[in-house]
């Protein structure tokens, strides 16, 4: 099996591309400060290509998985069926037909699913779930990492603006000093 980024560059690189900017971007919208929405957006891609890899991953062992759901869920559903299909046999005609066509479907359901296509479907499935999954969950990680520069004054993961010390109101103004006092003072002394 090649490597995914030689057999489709545009699904190897375009998604996770695609999901880094749309977290990113998504993260900038909220209020994020630039630097972890910068780091949330790496962190989804990241996650995204590996969502692609456990899509692959999904397609590669649908065989096992179709063989184990076939020996544990598929064949003692079809036993069932057809013990109520023999109990029901002289009853009701329409009962019986019934049970005939939910036998019919679990035949062909069992025969799909070791085709190509069904394990084709498992692959797109995985991917179709895991990609978002492991974006967003990346793309939280991302923010959490933009926690710490964040912690210890790094410019560009600061939330809010800068301090002026010279506007009005700072502890070392003359507006300060000179402004009218916040406590209230009783009117009748």
């Amino acid at each position: 099996m090649r490597p995914l980024g030689q057999t489709r560059p545009l699904l190897a690189y375009g998604v996770p591309a695609a999901a880094g900017l749309a977290v990113g971007g998504a993260l900038a919208a909220q209020g994020e400060d630039p630097g972890s929405a910068l780091l949330g957006g790496a962190a989804a891609a990241l996650g995204a290509r590996g969502g692609l890899g456990a899509g692959r991953l999904a397609g590669r062992y649908a065989p096992v998985l179709f063989e184990k759901a076939q020996e544990k869920a598929v064949i003692p559903l079809g036993n069932i069926v057809g013990n109520v299909g023999r109990e029901l046999h002289g009853e009701s005609k329409l009962r019986s037909q019934a049970v005939g066509k939910a036998a019919d479907i679990i035949a062909a359901a069992e025969g799909a699913a070791l085709t190509p296509g069904g394990q084709r479907a498992v692959r797109n499935v995985a991917t179709s779930l895991s990609v978002p999954g492991a974006a967003g969950l990346a793309g939280l990680g991302g923010v959490a990492l933009g926690a710490i520069p964040g912690s210890i004054g790094v410019p560009g993961f600061q939330q809010g603006g800068q301090i002026d010390p010279e506007s009005y109101g700072s502890s070392n103004s003359i507006g300060a000093r000179y402004k009218t006092p916040t406590e209230s003072m009783p009117l009748y002394m």
